[in-house]
């Protein structure tokens, strides 16, 4: 009896009948033998098609099947080293289900904004199924590393009274007779409230940023996990966060070896990803921007302004050029911490040893993909907290659930926040986050 199987599961099956469902991805013919390549979501498996091997219908089929049709194929499955996957069928009936009109997307080159206008479609060729393998792996990784660790999932609000960060990226909107509602920037806030009650939490869900950035880097609507710890300090966050890249990292590399082949991502570079990581004091990290921009000459400067790099300037916050020149000088994700306080959130805890410093960190990941990881240890004091609300002309009244937190138990805490895409983009060694999510929002696509 035929079993109806997916593609992956062809190992299991060598020597006997089975059907498999999909569609077409490519066809060929030398006369009496076809070769159909039927993809089904799982892989992608060659159905031989021998003329004296099947009825006249049967072999008919191959002339009224175009570039993804549906259609079902019957037979044996053999191995065959030459054939995709490693395995065939050797057919002996096909059913076709649907015959697909002129797909738009041939095999010849597309512009960017033709892919992403077909972005629906788009989704099916061999790079852009690859990846969302690879994001799907990396999405189980950050899971699995947190409910291993006994950490507590906590759903936060999308919908939020007040800004996470700063209130010019964020996306408002009128919340019936409450006022004004904003699309969440962060779940950290919740996340924090969470570690109070639960030790340790993580945040997983989409964030929305109005920033109106075009860089290869952003999106407006993206993915972060953002794990919360009581009683942790910033040296607890940084060994937690380089942990949790290691185990991600190596995930993707145990399960998605085919896939980062099709990528043709260089392996052996996320090979050297094991902590322990380099880590940087701020100051140690300007030094090299100062020591960098000291050895070009005002051709090389003039170059790299033309650029949009600009000189850095210590005190100032890195820019993506700035983190490619710091982390150009390392295999593995180096982390910086001790940014000065002026740069970074208001719920940023200082360092009493440098009062001008925050005890916070970025780990940039190597081959110029910049920050992946953002974090800190978050302000435990009530009144400290207070006064940068008022510093920053916040309203107080939509804080006071959060500085509840620092009334009632207060204790040191920690966390960070990983953003998904630019996460995948590095493990795929893929350019532009755009890529990395199925359906990408940016300042100028809302569709597909």
């Amino acid at each position: 009896m035929r079993q109806d199987i997916y593609i992956e599961d062809l190992k299991s099956f060598v020597g006997k009948a089975v059907t498999l469902r999909g569609w077409l991805y490519t066809k060929r013919s030398s006369g009496k033998i076809q070769f159909l390549e039927l993809r089904d979501g799982t892989g992608i498996c060659q159905c031989v098609v021998m003329k004296n091997q099947v009825d006249e219908a049967t072999f008919a089929a191959y002339d009224k099947l175009t570039q993804e049709s549906a259609f079902a194929a019957t037979g044996v499955v053999q191995e065959a080293a030459k054939a995709p996957g490693g395995y065939e069928l050797f057919t002996k009936s096909i059913e076709i289900i649907s015959i697909a009109q002129e797909y738009p997307i041939s095999p010849k080159e597309h512009g960017v904004e033709f892919l992403m206008g077909n972005r629906h479609l788009w989704l099916r060729s061999s790079r852009q199924h690859a990846i969302q393998k690879v994001r799907h792996e990396v999405v189980h990784a950050i899971r699995d590393f947190f409910d291993e660790r006994g950490f507590n999932l906590l759903d936060a609000p999308i919908l939020t009274p007040n800004a996470a960060e700063g209130t010019s990226t964020l996306f408002e909107l009128d919340y019936f007779d409450e006022g004004k509602a904003y699309l969440t920037q962060s779940g950290q806030l919740y996340g924090e409230a969470g570690a109070m009650a639960l030790g340790k939490v993580y945040v997983f869900g989409p964030t929305f940023r109005a920033e109106k950035s075009k860089t290869r880097r952003h999106l407006t609507e993206f993915w972060m996990v953002e794990p919360e710890v009581a009683f942790m300090d910033l040296e607890g966050d940084m060994q937690l966060a380089e942990e949790f890249i290691e185990y991600i990292v190596q995930r993707v590399l145990k399960n998605r070896q085919n896939e980062l082949k099709v990528l043709e991502r260089d392996v052996s570079k996320l090979e050297r990803i094991k902590a322990p990581f380099p880590k940087l004091h701020y100051d140690e990290a300007a030094q090299i921007l100062k020591e960098y921009w000291s050895s070009m000459n005002e051709d090389e400067k003039k170059e790299r302004f033309a650029s949009g790099h600009k000189e850095f300037i210590y005190g100032d916050d890195f820019g993506a050029p700035d983190e490619a020149v710091i982390s150009g000088k390392f295999e593995k994700p180096v982390m910086v911490h001790h940014y000065p306080a002026a740069v970074k959130a208001l719920y940023m805890k200082r360092d009493p040893k440098e009062p001008d410093k925050a005890l916070a960190m970025d780990m940039l990941a190597p081959e110029g993909y910049g920050e992946i990881i953002g974090g800190s240890q978050r302000e435990d004091d009530y009144e400290t907290l207070l006064g940068r609300i008022k510093e920053h002309n916040l309203p107080v009244d939509a804080f006071e659930w959060y500085l509840d937190l620092r009334k009632y138990g207060s204790v040191p805490h920690a966390g960070f926040g990983l953003g998904v895409e630019r996460t995948v983009a590095w493990i795929c060694g893929i350019e532009h986050v755009r890529e990395t999510i199925p359906f990408p929002r940016t300042i100028s696509r809302i569709w597909p």
